[in-house]
């Protein structure tokens, strides 16, 4: 009575509204949430038992100043990571700035002047076009640098087309990338099963290509990460998945150690390589985000889920569908209106704990071809795995939420999105 209560008194939600919502929430957890709750219960024990393996101690919490030699917690924080990824090495700083810092970073490790890098699932992620040199001619691009690249979109099935791939790898092709998460495309992420297909068929026919994964929104979707199928390198984003909520800055790099080795030298000076750099207090909310994260993860899930259900529900096209394998904590909305994107987007911000009563409003966002809008009230700035919303202003107007650090949270932003949407006409007297 009294969630009831507090929801149409103090969020001035209609009745009908969290009735309409509470049935099709029913469905859910009957059908879906259990299966959510396995894959957390499996990497909530990976996440526990890698740190028990690397013989985590409070002193691991100190940190050093200066050149930062003999760090005792960025070690630590490595080799958990690297434990959890199953990989030969890791790259965990504070001073990767983001998702994108790590992938340019990886590539530009990586790529000489000469090599092609290939996208084989499309068209990447807006700000990556610019690391690329293909939108905004910024400086230090890696076309600049002399490096050129090739993109092979997904087969008419969405899955990757390794028959197309092979045929157009040539003398100068040395990375392939894969990029797991949706981005700002309209297709489900791939999951871990595609991609473990693509590489063995890649790597059968070509052993020494490098294939590197962009696993931002992904981890901890499924048992399996990327390097555990394959992949020579794996990059992500710790304000998304990975940090919890609770991770303050930073990225991560896993994979072989000769590639682990070049990318460290590219983020401090050859000969110096991981062996500097410090953590400025950072480990304890790193690792404390880490051990966090698979639960975090799949209450962001049930959320998408919840967000997913509903829409559909009005008539609205959505990616994933319910019914469709999730690769990481993303739902797509296709709006074909501009005044609902901004009306949805405008909702999420009002549920924030934090800056709750901004409005957000599209601009020119660095990196970005068209104008942005992110909805984005949380503790973290820019923290996707923190209930958010954002789009890129261009039709067909698809909105894409992620996150919510609780499914309470996630259900609350929808409740929002509906009463905000209950003004034109024709979605009002769908909710009655």
């Amino acid at each position: 009575m009294f969630t009831k209560e507090i929801l149409c008194k103090q969020y001035e939600i209609k009745p009908e509204i969290l009735t309409y919502v509470s049935d099709i929430e029913d469905n859910l957890k009957k059908n879906h949430f259990n299966k959510i709750d396995k894959v957390r219960q499996y990497n909530q024990f990976k996440v526990i038992k890698a740190m028990q393996d690397a013989k985590l101690n409070y002193t691991n919490f100190y940190w050093n100043t200066g050149y930062g030699y003999n760090d005792p917690g960025r070690e630590k924080v490595e080799e958990i990571y690297s434990n959890i990824f199953n990989t030969e090495d890791a790259l965990v700083r504070p001073i990767i700035a983001s998702g994108t810092h790590a992938l340019y970073l990886t590539l530009s490790a990586l790529l000489k002047p000469g090599d092609e890098v290939m996208s084989i699932t499309g068209r990447p992620y807006d700000t990556l076009l610019t690391v690329l040199g293909l939108e905004n001619n910024e400086p230090s691009n890696l076309k600049e640098y002399g490096v050129s690249y090739k993109e092979i979109d997904l087969d008419s099935n969405g899955n990757i087309n390794v028959d197309k791939i092979n045929n157009e790898i040539g003398n100068n092709t040395k990375l392939l990338m894969i990029q797991r998460s949706t981005g700002y495309s309209f297709r489900p992420a791939i999951t871990i099963e595609k991609i473990e297909s693509a590489i063995k068929l890649i790597k059968s026919k070509y052993p020494n290509i490098i294939i590197m994964v962009d696993n931002c929104y992904g981890e901890f979707i499924e048992e399996l990460e990327p390097t555990d199928v394959g992949a020579d390198v794996c990059v992500g984003s710790l304000i998304k998945n990975p940090g919890g909520g609770i991770a303050l800055t930073g990225g991560y790099i896993v994979g072989r150690s000769k590639y682990i080795k070049s990318i460290s030298n590219r983020l401090t000076a050859p000969g110096i390589g991981k062996e500097v750099g410090l953590t400025f207090d950072s480990v304890r909310s790193t690792l404390q985000g880490l051990f966090f994260a698979p639960h975090v993860v799949s209450e962001a899930l049930k959320g998408a889920l919840l967000f997913g259900a509903v829409y559909k529900s009005l008539g609205f096209e959505i990616t994933p569908d319910i019914k469709d394998k999730r690769s990481d904590i993303i739902q797509s909305i296709k709006f074909e209106n501009k005044e609902y994107l901004i009306k949805f987007c405008e909702a999420i911000q009002s549920a924030s704990p934090v800056d709750y009563y901004m409005k957000p409003e599209p601009w020119d966002m660095p990196g970005y071809t068209n104008e942005v809008i992110m909805a984005a009230g949380a503790f973290i700035q820019g923290s996707s795995i923190e209930l958010s919303a954002d789009a890129p202003i261009r039709e067909p107007y698809i909105g894409y939420v992620q996150g919510g650090l609780f499914y309470d949270h996630a259900k609350l932003g929808l409740l929002i999105s509906l009463e905000n949407l209950t003004q034109f006409s024709q979605l009002g007297a769908l909710l009655k």
